[in-house]
């Protein structure tokens, strides 16, 4: 209801709008003919897979991007976009509280035509579409956001879950847990080869009883197989949770989720590397 009075309207949409997940399989079904993505690596989605499919089944893509790479690559239209230091911008800490910054790149400092921001991209697209959304420049943006004001009403209770069964690992099997290193494969990475040369080497990790277990040892090549394929990174030994296997999960090939289909939390089988591709042996228990 504050909302709707602030932007002089009976009421808003009562349905609840998709998340990444729900465009994707909505995109991939067929029900949306369109999409805009900004700023996304088809790595970094919990399913790169479907989202490829959901890529190729959409009518029309737009991309907003800094470089080029997948997504770029399968768009209809790409329209470029100022990176962070060429733009004034709002970053939201964790507490929720807006941190404004501005431009470290003046316009006039440039050697280029600035490239627009993604909220100028977004208006023009809607202008083009006959929607004014009225939000030209990042002031008026600002001004909208402190009429809406802050909520002072009731808040959501906190979300009930049920806790799921725990996986339980046999011998040759692990769970998968991972993150991206700061430096890795990166799109806004690509082309610095000096910032390249201080990256981390990609390393599998695991505990030495499960090294022992699996037939491996300390700098052995360690496969981990998923459901769509296997990795297979150097093994450094590590203080950590027996049948647990840690990896880089962006820092090697075309990244852990699209090369294993797995991502951390899973089940995966583990053990000896026998060949570039080829699936680890079974281990018995």
């Amino acid at each position: 209801e504050q909302v709707a009075a602030a932007w002089g309207v009976a009421e808003l949409p009562p349905r609840f709008g998709r998340d990444t997940g729900g465009i994707v399989e909505a995109a991939a079904g067929g029900q949306l003919q369109a999409l805009v993505v900004a700023g996304v690596e088809i790595a970094d989605l919990p399913d790169p897979a479907r989202a490829r499919a959901a890529l190729a089944e959409a009518g029309f893509v737009v991309s907003l991007e800094l470089r080029p790479g997948e997504v770029t690559a399968l768009a209809d239209v790409v329209l470029p976009v100022a990176p962070v230091a060429e733009k004034d911008g709002t970053f939201l800490n964790w507490e929720g509280r807006a941190r404004p910054f501005q431009a470290a790149i003046k316009p006039d400092q440039m050697t280029r035509r600035p490239a627009p921001t993604d909220a100028r991209v977004l208006q023009m697209l809607a202008d083009a579409m006959d929607v004014h959304l009225g939000l030209p420049d990042l002031r008026t943006l600002r001004a909208e956001l402190d009429r809406l004001g802050t909520w002072d009403g009731p808040r959501a209770a906190d979300p009930e879950e049920t806790a799921s069964a725990l996986p339980r690992p046999a011998a040759g099997e692990a769970v998968l847990a991972g993150h991206r290193l700061l430096l890795d494969q990166g799109l806004l990475q690509q082309g610095d080869e000096a910032l390249a040369g201080t990256r981390h080497a990609a390393l599998a990790r695991v505990s030495a009883a499960t090294a022992a277990e699996a037939g491996v040892k300390e700098g052995d090549l360690l496969a981990v197989t998923g459901t769509a394929g296997t990795v297979a990174l150097p093994l450094a030994v590590t203080e950590m949770p027996d049948r647990v296997v840690w990896l880089p999960l962006n820092s090697a090939g075309g990244g852990v989720a699209s090369d294993t289909g797995a991502l951390p939390g899973s089940l995966v089988r583990i053990g000896p590397a026998t060949g570039a591709g080829e699936a680890p042996q079974e281990v018995e228990a």
